[in-house]
């Protein structure tokens, strides 16, 4: 039911402007530190002398937290309010930040990232709920364009800051970047916030929280992506490897049987019913699974084995972020004229020749075929993103969108970290059984065949099991009708 507490902004108030430019700042800060740590990711193995496996655990940690945390926050931010807990977010992100820049070992840096990513989790749970319910249903997919473009921004800005502050400074020093954003989003988010037009509906609902959906869900989630990362190395037959993933099933249907039955859910599941909502959501999920490894592998890719310093392989992945941004805005608002499947199945198809170009990239390929494949890829993100998320929404009413917002970025983080997980895995997995795994830094430049062809043969079967996924999502996408229920207001 609608209520003027949530009803949102009218055509002629700026008011959902402000608040869109007050959240995004929150938003630009979160991507920017993403994009920022996967870049740096080499001089962290480098200073603490580690191999891909253990320094991947910097990001991964961060995923692997958010993915498990985010629904069961969605559900505490509509109990608190979400001005406090979006400004409370902002706050734990700040604390983790600091922490990350005094860390004096891997192991507590990554105990700095879960804090970060604590933070960044309260905050992407009622990002998405404020801007959207505050613009018109009429110019939903340019909100939801704006939002891919400020992530497209952050990405964009993560690498062209990153490298020149990494040579110039240390890479401790990008956790002092991400603060100065954040710190400018809590006083504007004091100042311009109100609870009563940005959707809150403290006082309108049930306070009773659901403990055990936020048990189940964190750790079906936490032990499905231990499970396919492996940082522990078990063979793939042994007993932890199988039960962990027998476990995880176990406890994703424990989670489903008792979502269907509880008064108060996180989610309400039967939004599935809806074939809209249940293809929408499945191609989200396989196209970030199927894609978004390539942002965590290329920095990677550029620097260790290609050789470039940091500042270089800056501009090289800001291609990337630059067609995103410009993409995203075109699809957000011409969805809105034009409808969502026509820029999802596009988007999603290019996205797929672009796994199969990328798999073929070797030491000696020039930059410019490297850049605008880059370039093109980051198209094809933003070209499917946003009108994926207008066909999402468009099958729930403005109420439900606190918890859709923690839905959608749960299904992108763990789309994305699975993927993340895999791709590592799977070079991880072939340098290991060729007796090839070594420190990142000794990829560059070396001599050895045998850890040149164990890198490159890990690295073109990887990018070929992600094109297999965004086969799926384009399957998916191509299953996507618009079909309404009452679920809608």
């Amino acid at each position: 039911m609608s209520t003027e507490s949530n009803s949102p902004a009218t055509p002629n108030d700026n008011y959902h402007w402000k608040v869109f430019w007050t959240v995004g700042i929150a938003l630009f800060a979160m991507v920017l530190d993403f994009s920022i740590v996967f870049l740096a990711l080499s001089s962290i193995a480098d200073e603490f002398e580690v191999t891909l496996r253990a320094v991947t655990w910097v990001a991964i940690s961060t995923s692997l937290v958010t993915s498990s945390i985010m629904l069961p926050l969605g559900r505490v931010a509509d109990i608190t309010g979400r001005k406090k807990f979006h400004i409370a977010g902002m706050a734990f992100f700040v604390v983790g930040a600091l922490l990350a820049f005094s860390a004096q070992s891997l192991e507590m840096l990554i105990a700095a990232r879960v804090v970060m990513a604590i933070g960044a989790s309260m905050g992407q749970a009622v990002v998405f709920a404020i801007i959207v319910g505050t613009f018109p249903d009429t110019e939903r997919g340019k909100a939801l364009g704006m939002i891919t473009t400020m992530v497209a921004i952050g990405a964009a800005a993560g690498p062209i800051i990153a490298g020149p502050i990494i040579q110039a400074f240390e890479w401790r020093a990008v956790f002092l970047v991400t603060m100065i954003p954040t710190i400018a989003g809590i006083v504007a988010a004091t100042i311009v916030l109100d609870d009563k037009r940005i959707g809150s509906v403290v006082g309108q609902i049930r306070a009773k929280y659901d403990w055990l959906g936020a048990i189940f869900s964190a750790s079906a989630l936490t032990l499905i992506i231990l499970t396919i990362s492996n940082p522990f190395a078990f063979d793939w037959i042994s007993f932890q490897i199988i039960g962990g993933f027998v476990l995880s099933i176990f406890l994703f249907a424990l989670l489903v049987w008792w979502e269907l039955r509880v008064d108060s859910p996180m989610l309400n599941l039967r939004f599935f019913k809806n074939s809209t909502f249940a293809w929408s959501t499945s191609t989200r999920f396989l196209a970030f699974l199927g894609g978004s490894a390539m942002f965590f592998l290329m920095p990677i890719f550029v620097q260790s084995f290609m050789g470039y310093d940091q500042r270089s392989a800056g501009m090289i992945m800001f291609v990337g972020a630059l067609g995103m941004g410009l993409s995203s805005q075109l699809s957000g608002r011409f969805s809105d004229k034009y409808g969502f499947r026509v820029f999802t199945i596009a988007g999603i198809g290019i996205l797929l020749v672009m796994n199969i170009l990328m798999s073929f990239f070797v030491s000696d390929t020039p930059l410019w075929i490297v850049m605008p494949v880059l370039f093109v890829n980051g198209v094809s993100m933003g070209m499917w993103m946003a009108p994926n998320m207008s066909a999402t929404l468009s099958t729930v009413g403005r109420a439900d969108y606190g918890s859709m917002s923690a839905f959608l970025n749960l299904v992108r983080n763990v789309g994305s970290v699975i993927g993340q997980a895999l791709a590592t895995a799977i070079i991880a997995g072939v340098m290991l059984s060729r007796g090839a795994e070594v420190q990142l830094n000794e990829l560059a430049g070396t001599t050895d065949m045998v850890v040149t062809d164990a890198f490159l043969s890990g690295w073109r079967l990887t990018f070929w099991v992600l094109a297999g996924f965004v086969v799926l999502a384009l399957f998916a996408a191509n299953k996507t009708r618009v079909y309404k229920t009452e679920n809608n207001d």
